[in-house]
C-alpha cells in the first residue's frame, strides 16, 4: 500500500474512532502513532514523536496559552464578567430587544478575556437567560441570541483558538491577533444589528426592558473599570509591540490577580477554582496540541498534504475555486465534531495548500475560523446551542437551533466581503 493510501485510511479511520465517540485528542495521537509506526518502524516513530514534541513545548511562546486562560478563569470567578453584563444591560436594556443586543455585546467582551466558545455561552447563559424570561422574550429568540453570541470567543484576541493556530501553523500571534480585531467586532456589530432589526419587524420577540437615567448609566461603567484596564494593558499593550504575547499574557495573568486582590473579590476559595479550572482546560488544549503533532508528523511523512497542494496548483480552475471548496469542508467538519479539534486536525492537511495556492496564510487562518464557528451554532454537533438547552431546560435543541438560524446572514455578509477584499484582514497584519 502506498503511502498516501496509508494516509487516506488513517484520516477515515479518525473519523470511524470519533464516531465511536473517542475523544478528538486519543483519536488523532492514536491514528498518528500508528501511522507512523507502520510507515517508519516503532523506534524511528517514538524518536521522531519525542523530538518533535519537545521542540514544540520547548519555547516560551507556550507559555502564552495557560496564562491567557488563568487570566480569563479569574475575571470569571471574582465577578467582572457580571458587571460587564449589568454595564451593557443598563445602557442598551430600554431599547426594543435591548437585552439581546446587551448579550451579544457581553459576549464579545467577555470574549475578549476568556477566549472560549464554551465558556463564554455558559458564562452569559447563565446569567441572561433567566433575565429574558422574566422580561418576556420569545425563547426561541432568546437561545438562538446566546448561542450565536457565544460564538465570538474563538475569535476576538486573546482567542485560545488562534493561538494554537498560530503555535501550529507557525504564524505570529500578535499579527493573527491584530487580523482579528476588525473581524470580531464587525462580526458583532452586525449580529447586534441583526437582532434589533429581528425585534423591529416582530416585536412581540422582545417587549422593551425598564429604562434607566443617565446617572445610573455613567455610574455602571464603575464597574467594567477593571476589564477594560486589563484588556488595555495587556492585549492592546501586545498589540502595539509593548510585550511580547507571552509577557501580555503574562501581565493579564498578574493583573487580573492583582485587581481580584486590591478590589478584594478573589477569596482564596476562588483562586483555588480558578486555578484548578486552568490546569483542566490547559491539560485538554495541550494533549489537543500533543495529539496535532503526532497527526501532522504522520501526514507529512506521507506527504499527502504536499501532494494535494501541487495536484491543486495544477488542476485547471481558479484558486478561488479550491479555497472555496477548502472552505466548504471547514464548515462541514466545524458542524460534524468540535471546531477547535478540527482545527487542530485539519492545519497540516490544508495549509500548504492553501500557501501553494498564493493565499497568505493569516488571511486564511481568520477567514477558516470564522467558517469553522459556525459549526458551534450548527446541526448536528453544535456545542454552544447544547449548552444553551442544557442552562434553559424549557428550550429544545430545535428551538435553539431555529433561533440561531438569522444570524447566519451577517456571518455569511463578513466571510464573503473578507474573501472579495482580503486588504480588510490584512492591513493590520
Amino acid at each position: 500500500m502506498s503511502a498516501q493510501l496509508i494516509a487516506l485510511a488513517g484520516i477515515l479511520l479518525f473519523f470511524v474512532l470519533i464516531s465511536l465517540r473517542m475523544p478528538i485528542a486519543y483519536a488523532m495521537a492514536g491514528v498518528g502513532l500508528l501511522g507512523m509506526i507502520v510507515l517508519s518502524g516503532t523506534e524511528s516513530a517514538m524518536q521522531l514523536i519525542a523530538g518533535d514534541v519537545f521542540r514544540q513545548f520547548s519555547t516560551l511562546s507556550m507559555a502564552v496559552i495557560p496564562l491567557f486562560i488563568f487570566m480569563g478563569q479569574i475575571v470569571f470567578h471574582t465577578g467582572m464578567s457580571t458587571k460587564l453584563f449589568h454595564a451593557a444591560y443598563t445602557w442598551f436594556g430600554a431599547i426594543p430587544g435591548g437585552l439581546a443586543a446587551t448579550t451579544l455585546v457581553s459576549s464579545a467582551l467577555f470574549s475578549a478575556v476568556s477566549g472560549s466558545n464554551s465558556a463564554g455561552t455558559a458564562t452569559i447563559g447563565a446569567i441572561v437567560l433567566p433575565e429574558m424570561k422574566k422580561y418576556g422574550y420569545h425563547k426561541r429568540f432568546a437561545s438562538g441570541t446566546v448561542a450565536i453570541g457565544g460564538t465570538l470567543g474563538i475569535l476576538i484576541p486573546p482567542s485560545t483558538a488562534l493561538i494554537i493556530v498560530s503555535v501550529q501553523a507557525e504564524q505570529s500571534i500578535a499579527a493573527l491577533f491584530r487580523a482579528a480585531l476588525l473581524p470580531g467586532f464587525l462580526i458583532t456589530a452586525l449580529l447586534v444589528i441583526t437582532a434589533l432589526l429581528r425585534v423591529r419587524i416582530t416585536p412581540g420577540l422582545a417587549p422593551r426592558g425598564p429604562g434607566a437615567s443617565w446617572g445610573e448609566r455613567f455610574r455602571s461603567l464603575s464597574g467594567t473599570v477593571e476589564i477594560v484596564v486589563l484588556f488595555g494593558v495587556s492585549v492592546v499593550g501586545m498589540l502595539l509591540g509593548w510585550f511580547s504575547p507571552t509577557e501580555a499574557a503574562g501581565v493579564g495573568a498578574g493583573g487580573a490577580v492583582l485587581i481580584g486582590v486590591v478590589t478584594r473579590q478573589l477569596t482564596w476559595e476562588k483562586f483555588r477554582r480558578a486555578t484548578l479550572e486552568t490546569l483542566r482546560i490547559t491539560a485538554f488544549v495541550v494533549m489537543l496540541i500533543v495529539s496535532a503533532v503526532i497527526f501532522g508528523r504522520f501526514l507529512t511523512i506521507t506527504r499527502l498534504p504536499f501532494d494535494l497542494a501541487s495536484w491543486a496548483a495544477d488542476i485547471p480552475v481558479a484558486p478561488i475555486v479550491v479555497l472555496l471548496l477548502v472552505l466548504g469542508i471547514y464548515l462541514l467538519g466545524g458542524a460534524l465534531m468540535d471546531g477547535l479539534g478540527f482545527l487542530v486536525l485539519s492545519i497540516p492537511l490544508f495549509y500548504p495548500l492553501l500557501a501553494a495556492l498564493g493565499y497568505d496564510l493569516v488571511w486564511a487562518t481568520i477567514i477558516v475560523v470564522l467558517v469553522t464557528t459556525f459549526g458551534a451554532v450548527t446541526p448536528p454537533v453544535g456545542v454552544n446551542a447544547f449548552i444553551v438547552a442544557g442552562i434553559s431546560r424549557d428550550v429544545s435543541i430545535i428551538d435553539v437551533f431555529r433561533g440561531v438560524l438569522p444570524y447566519y446572514i451577517p456571518y455569511a455578509v463578513v466571510i464573503a466581503a473578507f474573501i472579495a477584499w482580503p486588504g480588510l484582514i490584512t492591513f493590520a497584519a
